[in-house]
């Protein structure tokens, strides 16, 4: 599942995650929304109460571990979220109704969750943390679980983004730092790929319509960057990238080799477990055969 917001995903930082608060049981994963509830609590405080920051006791210091690992770099601090709620509030207002609604499709996340255990039975699924930030980040996985930023999201894609997530949280072994643009195009394009293989939809279409409509000259130019930093060009992480191009390029580009990968592959489940174990970015570009289609 995958919208323009993942443009704004920042990128996971964190190691060995299916070493920790997690179960091989696809049915026994938590999906907490009690931050949901404290946050809104604290909300209607702000006005009641002009003098303190109620989002320090009720929400911050109250929060569940899904919570604490949003703070840092998202969240931030106490003084940093309320001025994003002063300063959007009514934002916040339309997103109220929809944030309470996050547990609406749980079903649709278990069922993705039973189809990676079928392409994949060595997956483990962690808590799913459902949190209010401060409109710049739409999710995170991290060895505390999934984290969903609920202001961000709509309740129908949640299933999409939880599926996106969950594949990052299989990626144990696959490093988060330092990445090239090859690397960090593939990393988010394979966690679409796999997230829409197991929950049934979720990139974003208006992205690959015109991906898939330029296929052959963005191709071109990709080939030419690829080897830069990850976020030297405007193809990742940027909403609106300056170049006119849509939103998430490089979540396309990295699904389409993904996508070559696993079709060209006999053994669907083999190629599930390649994928998510990559070692090498640049000779599972090679063997998936992608780049020979422009030949």
């Amino acid at each position: 599942m995958k919208n323009a917001l993942l443009a704004i995903f920042t990128t996971i930082t964190l190691f060995n995650f299916s070493s920790a608060q997690s179960v091989s049981d696809p049915l026994k994963a938590s999906f907490v929304t009690s931050d949901i509830t404290n946050f809104w609590e604290a909300f209607d405080k702000i006005d009641t109460e002009p003098q303190s920051n109620p989002f320090e006791n009720i929400y911050l210091k109250q929060g569940s571990a899904g919570v604490q690992a949003f703070t840092k770099g998202r969240i931030e601090n106490a003084t940093s979220l309320m001025n994003t709620v002063r300063e959007r509030k009514n934002d916040y207002e339309k997103a109220r109704l929809n944030s309470l609604k996050m547990l609406d499709n749980e079903k649709q996340c278990r069922a993705a969750f039973m189809a990676l255990k079928y392409l994949y039975p060595e997956a483990v699924y962690p808590n799913i943390y459902f949190v209010i930030g401060r409109f710049n980040s739409g999710g995170h996985s991290n060895p505390t679980g999934l984290v969903i930023g609920a202001e961000m999201i709509q309740s129908a894609t949640v299933p999409y983004m939880v599926a996106h997530e969950l594949i990052h949280y299989q990626q144990d072994s696959i490093p988060k730092k330092n990445l090239d643009l090859l690397a960090a195009c593939i990393n988010e394009g394979s966690a679409d790929f796999i997230g829409e293989l197991i929950s049934g939809g979720g990139p974003n279409k208006q992205t690959h319509n015109y991906g898939n409509a330029n296929e052959a000259k963005l191709w071109l130019e990709f080939k030419q960057i690829m080897n830069d930093r990850e976020d030297s060009h405007d193809w990742m992480y940027n909403y609106k990238p300056k170049n006119g191009y849509p939103p998430d390029l490089g979540y396309w580009i990295g699904y389409k080799i993904t996508e070559s990968y696993y079709n060209k592959a006999s053994d669907k489940k083999k190629a599930i477990s390649d994928i998510l174990h990559i070692k090498d970015f640049r000779k599972f570009l090679d063997e998936s055969g992608y780049a020979s289609k422009f030949k």
